[in-house]
């Protein structure tokens, strides 16, 4: 739309015949010419402002960007080429104020200015002018004509500013990091005061008081390693360390009350899961005899489905809880079970301690053994030697010497046969210790195999009371596999009195060993009938096979 300034200007802007934009400024008032609207509408949306056709419709323009160089950092000054010889700085205005507020023009004699906006975006505006012609009213002399060419320009103002801006940011972040540290940084403990008579009665007092005490104990222990301690402080130092020395009793019994506590909560947890679990039962017998013909035939469909989905349900909440409560049980069984190994090992480790002492003890006396043997090796050359000097020399004294000397060389060798027996006899002693070392671990294995076999049989604890040899000749159990399979599915079976599929036995027995297969433990059941009996439960549809353990009445048949 035209603007009125020192005269009114008219921008007319169209296609040429060579499909250039042209830009025209006329000094009269014109209207505004809509023979081509999409061009019109382009320089519009050039220029900031929203295009509307004939119609009322927006239109959109379709132009690529013109082609700048890199655009310097907080580029706000651009580079304005191609203007008209003629062309004032009010015309520059008029024409590229519209793109934002203008801060400083700088218009040389070559046809061209640099223009410097009070934002960056602006920058982006003024770009979309490059390419226009502009002609100065309805003159066609080339002094009034001229196509614009827009692009970046580098200035000292735009860098110096944009330094100083990202400077500004850099400091902010930096206040704002330094903000967030000493907000999360722990607060500073408070200062501890210097030792004196009067500070040191005080916190004499304060450790005799449980709900002070840990902030004296610390007052004293920075005192301590300042360096206080002295001949003349000694005594107070003394009393002090006394006074916390007689909170350890306290502490103890304080963690002993929590850990009474802990079991106390335990036991709880485990009987009102106990209970809970009894609960799940008798809703679960509710739905297996509601289940019945008796009663099942006088029950809707929509009832029977819904009491159907109802059993399935608790069921399988039952069966978690079930899972659980032994889980517990296992922990507490796992854990006597640790403590008995614990003590069997320290017991086997202090016993394996004194025989590599005394192995150790042995090997000493055997280097030293060797030692001496070396050293009287030694003597016996050098008597020979002189010996050998002797018979030279033709001494007078030569007999009584030679008596000497094989004296002691006579000497020196049942010492030597002596010193010999008792090193066999050490090395014997060695070997047989070193022996006794391997029966002890071989001991020690297989009392850790007893153990293993022993906490893995004591979910199986209620066996009959017949004879070893009477059951392995009765019972068709081949293996001791198959034995730990039948006590297992025995207690689990106990546990579940309505029975349970041939596929939840063996999803439990699964977490044991992955190993075991569902028709071997169906082929084992099958053959032990007084132990385990099938029945089937369910009407129509929901018939389903079930196993029982009935080795109770087996007993009494048997």
């Amino acid at each position: 739309m035209p603007r009125n300034f020192k005269w009114l200007w008219v921008y007319e802007i169209g296609i040429a015949a060579d499909n250039s934009r042209t830009l025209n400024v006329d000094s009269t008032a014109m209207t505004l010419p809509m023979s081509d609207p999409t061009a019109w509408a382009t320089a519009m949306n050039n220029l900031g402002m929203a295009p509307l056709g004939i119609a009322g419709q927006p239109i959109l323009p379709d132009l690529p960007p013109p082609a700048t160089r890199e655009r310097p950092p907080g580029c706000k000054t651009v580079f304005v080429g191609g203007l008209p010889e003629n062309g004032t700085e009010q015309i520059i205005v008029e024409v590229f104020e519209q793109c934002g507020e203008i801060i400083a023009i700088r218009k040389s004699k070559k046809n061209f200015c640099h223009i410097r906006f009070a934002e960056e975006y602006m920058v982006d505006k003024a770009l979309y002018l490059s390419g226009y012609r502009i002609r100065l009213g309805s003159s066609t002399d080339k002094k009034d004509t001229g196509r614009l060419h827009v692009d970046f320009a580098q200035a000292r103002d735009d860098l110096y500013e944009w330094e100083c801006k990202q400077r500004m940011l850099a400091r902010e972040e930096r206040h704002r990091r330094r903000m967030e540290e000493e907000r999360l940084r722990p607060p500073s403990p408070p200062p501890v005061v210097h030792y004196s008579d009067h500070e040191c009665s005080i916190v004499a007092e304060k450790l005799k008081d449980d709900s002070k005490f840990s902030e004296a104990v610390q007052t004293l222990l920075t005192w301590i390693e300042r360096g206080e301690v002295n001949r003349r402080s000694a005594n107070n130092f003394y009393s002090m360390i006394q006074s916390a020395n007689s909170h350890v009793r306290r502490l103890v019994n304080e963690k002993a009350a929590h850990e009474k506590d802990m079991e106390e909560a335990k036991e709880k947890f485990k009987q009102a899961l106990s209970g809970i679990l009894i609960q799940f039962e008798q809703i679960v017998a509710v739905y297996h005899s509601a289940s019945k013909q008796k009663a099942w035939d006088h029950f809707t469909k929509a009832q029977r489905k819904n009491i159907s989905v109802w059993c399935k349900q608790a069921e399988e909440i039952r069966n978690i809880h079930n899972d659980e409560l032994m889980g517990i049980r296992r922990e507490e069984e796992m854990e006597m079970s640790d403590d008995e190994i614990e003590e069997t090992t320290e017991t086997k480790e202090t016993e394996e301690s004194a025989l590599v002492s005394q192995a150790e003890a042995l090997k000493e006396e055997n280097d030293s053994l060797r030692w001496q043997l070396d050293a009287y090796r030694n003597e016996v050359e050098l008597l020979k030697q002189e010996q050998g000097k002797a018979h030279r020399e033709d001494d007078p004294n030569k007999e009584q010497q030679l008596k000497l000397l094989q004296q002691a060389l006579q000497g020196m060798q049942q010492h030597l046969l002596k010193v010999q027996e008792e090193y066999k006899r050490k090395e014997a002693e060695l070997e047989k210790i070193k022996d006794d070392k391997l029966q002890v671990e071989k001991m020690l294995e297989n009392l850790k195999e007893k153990e293993s076999c022993a906490s893995r049989l004591c979910a199986s604890s209620q066996d009959s009371d017949y004879p070893l040899e009477k059951t392995l000749n009765s019972c068709p159990i081949k293996s001791e596999r198959e034995a730990l399979l039948v006590g297992i599915i025995s207690t689990f079976l106990h546990v579940h009195p309505f029975g349970a599929s041939i596929e939840y036995i063996c999803s439990y027995l699964h977490r044991l060993d992955n190993k075991i297969c569902t028709s071997d433990v169906e082929c084992l059941m099958s053959r032990l009938q007084h132990t385990f009996k099938q029945e089937m439960t369910g009407v129509g549809a929901s018939l389903e096979k079930r196993w029982k353990f009935c080795g109770f009445e087996g007993l009494k048949l048997t």
